[in-house]
């Protein structure tokens, strides 16, 4: 089992972005799995449990941390995984960050600076519901966001998306030589599953919550999203910040290999609890004898 989730995890994994095109990913693959609802549900606890017991360690180890970025268009089932995936962990030891359009002191700093103040601490999981990548994105499609960023006029030149990721790629290169390990997932819907959960969300009035006019807008600008997301992964994939471009048609196998890649980076970090020194042990004893000594006089 765990050769065959090496083996599915590596057909999603981008380390390294040249000759990177997304109409090399299928977003209804399935790796040639096929579960039905019950199954899946218990091959994803069965991830759940792993992820719990690998995120105590993390926590009590206090020497990495893991840093989850999930971006992909509306509808692609962020909110779904960080729900699904991470239902088991302590929420003492992970942090859930979604953001919006910048506003406000977050337009008066440089793009990088709201998502530093909400890095995760050493022994914690971050999950950021949406990233700095939006800021390669969003504000490429739209240039009237990138107008209203308050630049100098001299540095926004017909540069300034090469110079943006080169920026993303350096900060993440320093991120991982700090002990901050960012995972990537882009959540590869297709146009006609995006269309399908929309007219979901406007039929079924208890879905009516999630949608939004806005949403529809943006999918008029699907192709040019499409060459931007491609153009970021392939900027900035490298071996210590992966990319997974992972199907997000077919809901259960999107959160299976989601949770599948934060396993493995995790397993891959040898975390251990703390050993106690000799001293330490013999306290601990003193500690034992004094609490079996005192229940026995009661």
């Amino acid at each position: 089992m765990t050769k065959s989730i090496e083996k599915i995890l590596a057909r999603y994994r981008v380390t390294d972005g040249k000759g990177f095109r997304l109409k090399d990913y299928d977003p209804g693959d399935t790796a040639g799995l096929s579960l039905d609802k019950e199954e899946a549900t218990a091959v994803l606890q069965n991830g759940v449990g792993r992820l719990a017991e690998l995120q105590s360690r993390l926590y009590a180890q206090d020497r990495w941390a893991v840093l989850l970025m999930l971006q992909g268009m509306d509808a692609a089932g962020k909110d779904g995984v960080v729900k699904h995936v991470f239902s088991g962990v302590n929420p003492l030891g992970c942090e859930v960050h979604p953001f919006k359009a910048p506003v406000g002191l977050e337009r008066d700093h440089d793009f990088l600076w709201r998502h530093v103040m909400a890095m995760p601490p050493r022994g914690h999981i971050g999950i950021h519901n949406r990233s700095w990548y939006e800021e390669v994105l969003v504000a490429r499609v739209h240039p009237e966001v990138l107008a209203g960023q308050k630049l100098p006029r001299s540095l926004v030149g017909r540069h300034i998306w090469d110079e943006r990721l080169e920026d993303i790629a350096a900060f993440e290169r320093y991120l991982a030589r700090q002990g901050v390990l960012p995972v990537k997932i882009f959540l590869n819907l297709s146009k006609e599953e995006q269309r399908t959960r929309f007219l979901a969300r406007i039929d079924e009035p208890e879905k009516n919550w999630k949608f939004s006019a806005a949403d529809v807008i943006e999918r008029r600008s699907w192709k040019q999203y499409r060459q931007a997301y491609e153009a970021a992964i392939a900027a900035t994939a490298t071996r210590h910040s992966p990319w997974y471009v992972v199907p997000a048609d077919h809901k259960w196998f999107t959160r299976l290999v989601v949770s599948a890649a934060i396993i493995e980076t995790l397993d891959g970090l040898d975390l251990r609890y703390p050993e106690v020194s000799e001293a330490e042990r013999q306290a601990l004893q003193a500690a034992r004898q004094e609490l079996l000594e005192a229940d026995a006089t009661e």
